[in-house]
């Protein structure tokens, strides 16, 4: 094996066919977006080259502001909850319902192979206040109160979007915090409760610290998959009412291809993977310097 990772030759062979693979999927359809970022224009007028005024046209568009705006707060709330709400269902996981927890990992993992335009649905049938009045309403009806138009108000849109994702993700979440907690020897814990920590002192010295790792991978993989998000919210409120659930992953989207400005739209791209760069690069140093506190 030592002879085999020591030959270039050999090394070529065997990972220059995948490097080639991902060259022409990945990189070249990248520098290929960072040339639009300087040109206006599409495949069926011609592109002809801006300079920087796409990005001068981004930093002085409302809309991408906007978009920018509901992205950020979209994405912090929802890290929040996939990744709190995950970390406490691998702590009832664990300790809990310890070898019990296998069919409630199971219903609560369910969510995640569901086909993201049937989840969709299934919320908006649950909110729906015309033409028909969904279960929720109906309940609020059983209590006097007036039925809510949950889809025309901004609000309320940007929490049931918040929702439906937490309920779909939260499991998935859960599972891979459970992958880091079983991992903890069973003797470190049996030794912390005999010096007389338990429950959430057990927790935040033993447990929590022991878990950082894939706390971390977890944040970083929440962090990435909230800034881009795009099916969920163009199945349930396609951005609306109004801009009011516009992402910048549709707002790219609509002003490439409904709008043909290819240029504006790579550049829209572009900054929003400087975001997701910036918010990862950030976790990484955040956990680091505390790593080194610790020390």
């Amino acid at each position: 094996m030592n002879k085999v990772l020591g030959d270039k030759r050999a090394i070529f062979v065997l990972v220059g066919p995948a490097l080639l693979v991902y060259s022409l999927i990945m990189l070249i359809p990248i520098v290929w977006s960072l040339f639009y970022t300087v040109q206006d224009g599409n495949p069926i007028t011609g592109f002809e080259f801006n300079g920087v005024d796409n990005f001068v046209t981004f930093f002085q568009d409302p809309a991408a502001w906007n978009a920018i705006g509901f992205t950020l707060i979209y994405a912090a709330i929802l890290t929040v909850l996939q990744v709190g709400v995950g970390y406490l269902l691998a702590l009832m996981y664990v300790f809990w319902l310890r070898k019990a927890s296998g069919l409630i990992r199971t219903i609560v993992f369910f969510p995640v192979v569901l086909p993201t335009v049937a989840v969709a649905l299934l919320f908006q049938r649950l909110f729906e206040a015309a033409p028909t009045t969904g279960p929720v309403n109906s309940l609020l009806n059983a209590f006097g109160l007036e039925s809510v138009d949950w889809f025309g108000t901004p609000g309320a849109a940007f929490w049931i979007i918040i929702l439906m994702d937490l309920w779909r993700s939260m499991g998935f979440y859960a599972v891979l915090l459970y992958a880091g907690l079983v991992d903890i020897p069973d003797e470190l814990l049996e030794s912390a409760r005999i010096d007389g920590a338990a429950g959430w002192k057990l927790v935040r010295t033993i447990v929590l610290p022991l878990s950082l790792p894939v706390l971390l991978s977890s944040l970083i993989f929440s962090i990435n998959g909230t800034l881009k998000v795009f099916d969920t919210v163009v199945a349930l409120t396609n951005g609306g009412p109004g801009s009011a659930t516009t992402p910048l992953t549709l707002y790219m989207f609509r002003t490439s291809f409904t709008y043909g400005q290819y240029g504006y739209g790579s550049t829209i791209a572009l900054m929003l993977t400087i975001l997701c760069l910036l918010f990862t690069v950030f976790i990484f140093r955040s956990t680091r310097r505390d790593l080194t506190k610790e020390s």
